[in-house]
């Protein structure tokens, strides 16, 4: 089906044009938006289970037809057209309208206790209902604010995570990593912890582990965790494996692209729901500077405090004492684990990128950026005589990084906050970027610095 663009610009298009199945997966995708919205609001006009299938069906028939209307008819590779003239990925009214409705779904999930006595009743009852269904089928109890949040998580991973393999079909590294994060946020963060509560009453969450997630370790939490039995002891066991011995080898071999990129939801969420926003992310040295602190400040924070809650424990709260243990361990999981993951980390998508928390927040990506920086096998090598400073790869990464200023001077990219996702290589048009493994960061250095040098070491030895 062909597009007539009737603009006489010459940076055509603009704006954007939509064709007929782009415009008749929209109308479907609303359809989809008007089932959660008459389900939030508790407008009784059909039973909750017929709003679920509304919505499922106008998301996943919507969607597919208007992926297929985008990308059907074109070549293959990458298209970013329009994203700095679309005003929902340009920070203009509809991001700002976006970034609210997001904003104000994670206030109303992480402080339910509060919006419920402010509206005088239950302020996600509709939408809690709405899920009844599929939560008997796979939990066999009803629904909850969480199971509602992981629905929406694991939904919204699928379906953008089809739109991104369809755009980057031509990339295979792209498509099976995308897989990859499909699968352990559709398994392992979603249906397997259901399973799991069905049959032993409790759901333990395999693909988070120490220090991302943050109460792993705290006293009262592994206590809890014991008390499930084996598998609670498995859990136990099982997080502890990963956070201290699987952790730093598969980093050293792969850098931070193999838990980033390949198996964490939140990377999940920002390489498929917050692709069309990756270019807003701040590219400036006051940028980089705020996350170097920010990060390694969370990182070290979650550390100090899991380490004297086990200390006081040890010493039978003589350390602490009882108010103070419970302060750190909730003030934490309030400020970093509720209002800067969630509410900041994805209700300022459309306003500040897709991986606001990923770089400025994460100690799980701190942890594993030291390792990369420092001891790793993990490079993004440059071929600089190719590179025509188009500039693509700088506008394009998510975590700020500024690649071109890499690539101009022929310079391997090795970087704590790197996170893999092969993105910068992708949209080059000239094959400049590579995602490579070779020795260790302090040999990498030494080639490359011999490889940019105008007289080589040994020449030097021979004219002395």
């Amino acid at each position: 089906m062909s597009q007539v663009n009737n603009s006489l610009s010459f940076a055509n298009p603009h704006p954007a044009n939509f064709n007929t199945l782009q415009k008749i997966g929209l109308a479907i995708i609303a359809i989809g938006l008007l089932a959660i919205t008459f389900a939030w609001l508790n407008i009784s006009l059909v039973s909750p289970a017929i709003y679920l299938y509304f919505m499922l069906g106008g998301f996943a028939i919507g969607g597919g037809l208007f992926f297929y209307g985008s990308y059907y008819d074109s070549p293959e590779g990458i298209k970013n057209n329009s994203n700095f003239f679309s005003s929902l990925t340009s920070r203009g009214a509809l991001g700002w309208i976006a970034g609210i409705v997001i904003t104000g779904f994670y206030l109303c999930l992480y402080f339910k206790d509060y919006t419920d006595k402010i509206l005088q009743g239950n302020s996600l009852g509709g939408l809690i209902a709405m899920f009844d269904p599929i939560s008997y089928l796979l939990r066999g109890r009803p629904s909850d604010q969480w199971f509602v949040y992981g629905s929406f998580y694991t939904l919204a991973v699928t379906i953008m995570g089809i739109k991104f393999i369809v755009k980057y079909r031509h990339n295979r590294y792209q498509q099976v990593r995308t897989i990859s994060v499909m699968f352990f946020q559709l398994i392992f963060a979603w249906m397997l912890p259901g399973i799991l509560l069905r049959l032993y009453n409790y759901e333990p969450y395999w693909s988070y582990f120490f220090p991302l997630d943050y109460d792993a370790l705290f006293p009262s939490n592994l206590s809890y965790i014991a008390s499930n039995g084996a598998l609670g002891q498995f859990t136990i066991f099982w997080g502890l494996i990963l956070a201290f011995i699987a952790t730093p080898i598969l980093t050293y071999f792969s850098g931070k692209r193999w838990y980033c990129s390949w198996v964490c939801g939140c990377g999940g969420l920002a390489e498929t729901a917050g692709d069309p926003f990756r270019h807003l992310s701040d590219k400036s040295l006051k940028a980089w500077k705020i996350e170097r602190w920010l990060i390694h400040s969370v990182l070290a924070a979650i550390i100090i405090i899991t380490i004297l809650l086990l200390v006081d424990v040890s010493l039978q709260g003589g350390l602490l004492g009882e108010n103070l243990a419970k302060g750190l361990s909730r003030g934490y999981g309030l400020a970093i684990g509720s209002i800067f993951s969630g509410v900041v980390g994805v209700g300022f998508y459309p306003l500040l990128g897709s991986r606001v928390w990923c770089r400025f927040g994460c100690p799980m990506a701190a942890y594993m950026g030291i390792i990369q920086r420092f001891k790793s096998r993990f490079r993004i090598t440059t071929n600089g005589a190719q590179c025509i400073s188009c500039g693509n790869c700088s506008t394009y990464c998510e975590m700020g990084i500024d690649v071109r200023w890499y690539a101009q001077r022929n310079q391997n990219i090795v970087r704590a906050s790197c996170v893999g996702c092969g993105v910068c290589s992708a949209v080059c048009p000239r094959g400049v970027l590579k995602l490579e493994t070779g020795p260790e960061t302090s040999k990498r250095t030494e080639i490359q610095m011999n490889a940019i040098s105008f007289i080589s070491a040994d020449d030097v030895d021979v004219l002395s």
